[in-house]
């Protein structure tokens, strides 16, 4: 029976699940020294996205066989040295789209509606009807760059709300077109979009997609929304881009350094801010538990 290390918070419903295959250990917010000691003797290591499994961790895991991220993403894996040591990496992408989607849709409505802002108002005593005129999202063009599954799951639900749809990536999705979407390139998506939402993993290619140049392609009324990863977009232009009034607003939920403490992001007030919970909900986080044991148990096989 192998032994498993579970060490960030896991639904309860897949730690038992896991428990079915092996001996497991729930030990979460280990420091690093102490994360070394532990994955040393374990075959499989369960992680969400606060464990770095970084190469001294796989070097450490002597008779380790699968890292594996209950969730989407892999960036915080060190998946060549995992590679090296024929470790195999898993992850639960299909988990997280409805839940990020959902957010996703979220704060374009929280933007339209100046809902942050008028909240913030009520609380102060106030009664500001006529400052929090907002527009409709009907009518508005979005483009989304990367129509994978969470790009398809914002589709679908942007196109309920009358949206226009333009894609933008490397490989087309016949659903996205079955929406009434179209693929465009990125310059085109940028110039003519009110909302451009960012649904692309982080790689060497995607860092930095979005920096100046980019920017100052969209339309001065635009909003970028950002509910992939962080260094998709290069801050540093992105806060020019909202202080000089390049794009009209942005929407994140995720970031180059995280937490995001002070920084100038927190200071303008055309962003809308929320700490990284694309995938925080009940719903997604024991389906990605579940779908992870699931994929374990069929590689343990």
């Amino acid at each position: 029976m192998p032994t498993i290390l579970v060490s960030d918070h896991l639904h309860p419903d897949g730690v038992e699940e896991l428990k079915k295959l092996g001996e497991v250990r729930v030990k979460t917010g280990l420091p690093p020294a102490e994360l070394l000691k532990e994955v040393a003797d374990v075959e499989v290591l369960v992680v969400r996205s606060a464990t770095k499994v970084t190469r001294e961790v796989i070097e450490a895991g002597r008779r380790l066989k699968i890292v594996a991220r209950a969730g989407v993403g892999l960036d915080n894996i060190d998946q060549e040295a995992a590679k090296e040591r024929g470790i195999k990496v898993l992850n639960a992408p299909e988990s997280v789209s409805v839940a990020v989607a959902e957010l996703t849709l979220g704060l374009m409505l929280s933007w339209c509606r100046k809902i942050p802002a008028a909240d913030m108002s009520m609380r102060e005593g106030k009664w500001e009807k006529s400052k929090f005129m907002g527009s409709e999202m009907r009518g508005k063009t979005l483009g989304i760059v990367g129509t994978g599954r969470v790009g398809l799951e914002v589709a679908k639900r942007a196109q309920a709300f009358g949206m226009r749809l333009l894609g933008y990536d490397i490989v087309q999705n016949r659903e996205f077109l079955a929406l009434g979407g179209k693929y465009v390139d990125l310059e085109t998506l940028l110039r003519n979009s009110d909302f451009v939402s960012l649904h692309v993993p982080l790689t060497d290619q995607t860092k930095n997609l979005i920096g100046e140049r980019e920017l100052r392609m969209m339309k001065p009324t635009a909003v970028l929304v950002n509910t992939s990863r962080g260094a998709v977009v290069d801050e540093g232009a992105l806060v020019r881009a909202l202080q000089e009034g390049w794009i009209a607003g942005a929407c994140l939920d995720v970031y180059w350094k995280e937490p995001l403490g002070e920084h100038p992001l927190c200071k303008l007030p055309n962003v809308i801010l929320t700490p990284h919970l694309g995938a925080s909900t009940e719903e997604s986080q024991r389906e990605a538990a579940l779908l992870i044991a699931e994929k374990i148990k069929r590689e343990l096989e």
